[in-house]
Formats: C-alpha cells, structure tokens, sequence
C-alpha cells in the first residue's frame, strides 16, 4: 500500500525534496517493506531551519490575526480529517496499533485535543494589569498600568517517537503553528509517514512557505535542530536518556525547551477497590500498545489483602489477549515496534528473575507468529520496589505487583521512583483517594479510571526524569508563547 504522495522526498520551506539517502520502514507486524523512506541531510535540514526562520522574522504568519490562523488551522484539521481512513491505516501499519487503538486513541483524541486547541487560541492575548498608584520624585503620584501581551516565541523544533507519532506531531505542530510559531517536525525513523502526511497536509491547504517543514535525518542533523541559535524552542517527546543529551545541547544557547520523557508510573490498589476493575485498569497499564507509552502504569501497588486475588483476576485476563497482526480487527495486542525492542524485554524477564520476582504469565515469545517483533504480555508479583524491574523504564509489556499494608506505604512506595508522569489510584473511597493523589508526587492521578478520556483543557507532562514543561490546554498552548510586560501612566 502506497501511504505518500512524495516517496522518497522530504518537506523543506514548502518544496518536496529528494534526499540523496533512503532507509527502509517495515511494519512490525510482519516485517514486510513499508517505504523506502528519506533521510534528510544536514544541509537539508539546515535549509529547514533557515527557512522556518525566515518565515517567523519576515513572512505573515506570525502577523496574522489570530482568527485567520484559527481558520487556516481549522482547514488543516479538516483536510486532515478528509484522510482519517488512509491515517488510520498508516499508524497501524508503521506503529503497529491495534486497530481500535489507532482509531480511537492514536488518531481519534489527538484531533479532539487539536480541535480545541485551536478554539483555545482564542484566548486573550493582551491582558490588564492593575492600576497602581506611586509616589514619584516631583512630590505628585503617578498613576500606571500595563498590559502583558503573550507572543509567539519563534522557530520551533518539535521531534517525535515511535510509539504515538500522529498524537505527538499534531499534539506539537497545531499549538505552535495557531500561536504564530513556525515548525521544524522531525519523526522517529521508524515512524517517518506519519509526520510526512501533515506536509502533504500543509502543502495542501496553502499554507505559507516555511510554516511548517517535516524533514528526516541522522543523527548529526538532528543535533542541529536542538543545537542551533535559530532555533527558539525544542519541543521533544522520548526517553529520559535522550532528553539528557538534548538538554546537554541546547545548553550552549540557551534555548527553551519542554520535554515529556518517560515514566514508571504507579497504580495503587487498594484494599476496599473493585478488584475487576482494578485488574483491567492494571490490564491496559502495561498490555496498551504492547507496552509502549511513557503514561502507562507498569508498576501495580496492591494491598496484600487482596494481592493474590487481584493476581489471579489479572492472570485471568491476560488469558484472553488475542496476540497477532493488528490488521486483524480482532486482535487486541500487536507487535513491539523493533527487534531491539523485543531483546530488550527479554533482557528485564531475565532482570526480575534474577532478582527474585516471581513470573505470573508470559516471558517469552508466543509461538506462532514467526513474522514480527511479538512478545507475550508479561506479569511479576512478589516485586520488590527498589528493584530494576521497578524502578527502570522496559518500554515493554512488563507489569510488576508490588504488595503494601497501609496508605502511607502505597504513598511512599509510589514515591519513591526517579519518574513522575502518571499515576492511578482504585477504591472504594474517592474522598480518601483524592487524598492521596494529593500526597503523590506526579503530573497526573486518575481515580476510578479518571475523566474517561483524556481530557482536552488537561495539560499534560511531568516532574523528576520524566522532563517538564506540560502540553494540551491553555498551559501547553503558552508553552509556545513568550510574556510581553508593556507598561504606561497618565500624562
């Protein structure tokens, strides 16, 4: 199945260009050649760079009305819409989701979130500071005010995952674009087509040159957009590791950054819960795309008055996982993305056996499935909290029981993680849940299963390892905005 308009071609200031360089895409679900796919060089990117800079400093875009971006962003949407089927198709494909999965989660909510945000745009940019009254060295009072007018903070650098890349392209190009921000978008090179299609996107509706430019690269071209002083704000979304290194670069100028990295998140369980919903909350936190999402709740603190049941009810339920190609609508758990990826989940099932944990169910590769990066959904009890197992990111379908007594234990135990992304809590007592999910110290706690989605005007990101800076909803939008003071008195 062909995906793209311009195989073989990158997007730079509005023109398709041929790359010099081409690597192969495969789907993870069997291995099969998707697309020889360009790799952009430094100079291409270079070129990008130059040319989103060019637009933010002398074009019109950041100079627009904001109700003229609204409705160039509302016919990007659109346009995007237009071609919800092929996308659908392509994240299932590239990512290997479920195809409820890419339906509903990879593309469904990322265009609700990306709609409202460009309602969100709306908000005032200019807004009134109180009026002051101060004495002054004529022996009179001044009377002053001001305003603080929120800006487009300038060329921006977003750079994407394998794992949810049209979630985290749209969730990154639509605010920096409806604020007046220009984007350099680099994808995984796993997953380039995602990010791709939006140039064909933009390409498309007319929007400016420059605006927005998708390119590929190495890992020297990558180094120049978190590097480079051209670049304003490097908006990253992956791994801990990496964010260190992008971090490490951008340091040299002084660049902005917001990162969202990983996570080892917690689901407390306690003893008056639910103990089937706890277990499918448990399910999902570590079987959702294989395993493969930095929210995901892969450690599962549980009462240990309820701890053997609740593993025998989740053992239960992994039973019936239909593991296999996801372009079978009827499987519900597909393929890890890469080799690499299935190697090193192999090397944590030998990690937490080495380490005591006892095995529950999985721990190796299903039979079966010769094609493919497929591994079987994996349970430890018996986890000790301070262990790798625990404490370490898999990116895998690994979940670890972790058995406690009281709350302030399962607090504590949550706690103690050098990550702080998600976090869940399962009871009967939503008062004394809350209260807890006061105490952890983390981005975000669901109790009972939280809003039912992921809620739109919600910003979203994390503290310790798991980086800073928050996207979606007013704060993510302002994350591409600078403050402006402009401040005045009566003559």
């Amino acid at each position: 199945m062909s995906f793209l308009k311009h195989p073989g071609c990158i997007y730079v200031g509005g023109e398709w260009q041929p790359t010099l360089v081409t690597e192969p895409v495969i789907n993870p679900a069997d291995e099969s050649l998707l697309i020889e796919a360009p790799v952009g060089s430094t100079a291409q990117v270079d070129a990008a760079i130059a040319a989103a800079r060019e637009a933010f400093d002398h074009g019109d875009w950041p100079r627009l009305p904001v109700a003229q971006r609204q409705a160039m962003m509302t016919r990007f949407l659109d346009a995007i819409d237009a071609r919800r089927e092929e996308i659908v198709a392509m994240i299932v494909a590239e990512a290997g989701a479920t195809q409820m999965l890419a339906g509903f989660l990879q593309y469904g909510i990322p265009m609700k979130h990306a709609r409202r945000t460009v309602e969100l745009a709306s908000r005032p940019a200019v807004t009134p500071l109180p009026v002051e009254l101060t004495p002054n060295a004529q022996g009179t009072t001044t009377l002053g005010t001001g305003v603080v007018s929120r800006e487009p903070v300038g060329v921006v650098a977003a750079i994407s995952p394998y794992n949810f890349p049209f979630f985290l392209n749209v969730g990154k190009v639509v605010p920096a674009l409806v604020v007046g921000c220009t984007v350099v978008l680099k994808p995984s090179p796993y997953t380039p087509m995602q990010a791709l299609i939006l140039g064909e996107i933009a390409d498309a509706v007319g929007l400016s040159k420059g605006v927005l430019s998708v390119v590929t690269g190495d890992i020297e071209a990558s180094r120049l957009l978190t590097s480079d002083k051209r670049v304003d704000l490097v908006h990253f979304t992956g791994s801990d590791k990496v964010g260190e290194m992008i971090q490490a670069q951008g340091a040299p100028t002084l660049k902005r950054i917001v990162m969202e990295l990983g996570g080892k998140s917690a689901l407390i369980v306690r003893a008056d819960a639910n103990l089937q919903e706890a277990a499918m909350a448990a399910l999902g936190g570590f079987t959702i795309h294989c395993g493969q999402g930095c929210a995901l709740t892969t450690r599962h603190l549980v009462h240990n008055s309820i701890r053997p049941q609740f593993v025998e009810t989740l053992k239960a339920m992994i039973a019936h996982l239909k593991i296999g190609n996801p372009a079978d609508p009827s499987v519900n758990y597909g393929p890890l993305i890469r080799e690499v990826a299935r190697e090193r989940t192999e090397r944590y099932v030998q990690i937490a056996l080495d380490e005591g944990a006892t095995l529950v169910a999985g721990g190796k590769r299903p039979g079966g499935l010769d094609n493919g990066f497929y591994f079987e959904p994996t349970l430890f009890d018996s986890v000790r909290n301070d262990s790798r197992l625990a404490q370490e990111e898999v990116f895998g379908p690994i979940g670890a029981v972790i058995g406690f007594d009281d709350d302030d234990e399962a607090i504590a135990l949550a706690n103690a993680s050098d990550f702080g992304l998600s976090g869940a809590i399962c009871s009967a007592d939503a008062g004394k849940a809350y209260e807890m999910a006061l105490r952890i110290r983390t981005g975000s706690v669901a109790i009972n299963g939280g809003g039912g989605t992921m809620l739109s005007d919600a910003p979203f990101g994390g503290i310790k390892r798991s980086g800073y800076g928050r996207e979606y909803g007013e704060d993510g939008l302002n994350e591409f905005t600078y403050q402006k003071v402009i401040s005045f008195h009566a003559a």
